[in-house]
């Protein structure tokens, strides 16, 4: 029975200990978006749709896809390892225009917008005549 009891105690704290861990996202590679190959992407992240025609006007295409924990809780996190492999890549965020979790990012002519969630994040690359 003190064994049964010794037993229950060591499980409930694995348990709490494995449940108060943060849970972080892991990326494995990059490699380039299907809407545009400049912009590296986690080799790791599904895919979940593609945006042809959007409500917004500002908008060309975009893409969205699924990577666990990569926003944090809420997507209140930047994921700074992606965001160091899009600066290595080019791409340089223009932070005035930054809009809570939606990043703006310029390379040339281009301009894309991040938007990251808690599991989640898309990819808009913007209209040739966009203006902020």
């Amino acid at each position: 029975m003190k064994n049964f009891g010794i037993m229950f105690i060591l499980l409930s704290l694995l348990l709490l200990i494995s449940g108060c861990t943060p849970s972080t996202y892991e990326i494995t590679g990059y490699t380039g978006s299907s809407i545009n190959n400049e912009i590296p992407v986690p080799v790791n992240a599904k895919q979940l749709s593609v945006t042809t025609h959007s409500d917004n006007p500002n908008i060309q295409t975009g893409i969205k896809y699924e990577l666990k924990h990569i926003g944090g809780e809420q997507g209140l996190y930047v994921p700074s390892d992606y965001f160091e492999k899009l600066f290595e890549a080019g791409w340089v965020e223009v932070e005035e225009e930054r809009m809570g979790h939606v990043h703006f990012l310029k390379k040339r002519d281009t301009i894309i917008a991040i938007e990251i969630q808690e599991d989640t994040f898309e990819i808009f690359e913007m209209r040739q005549d966009f203006i902020f």
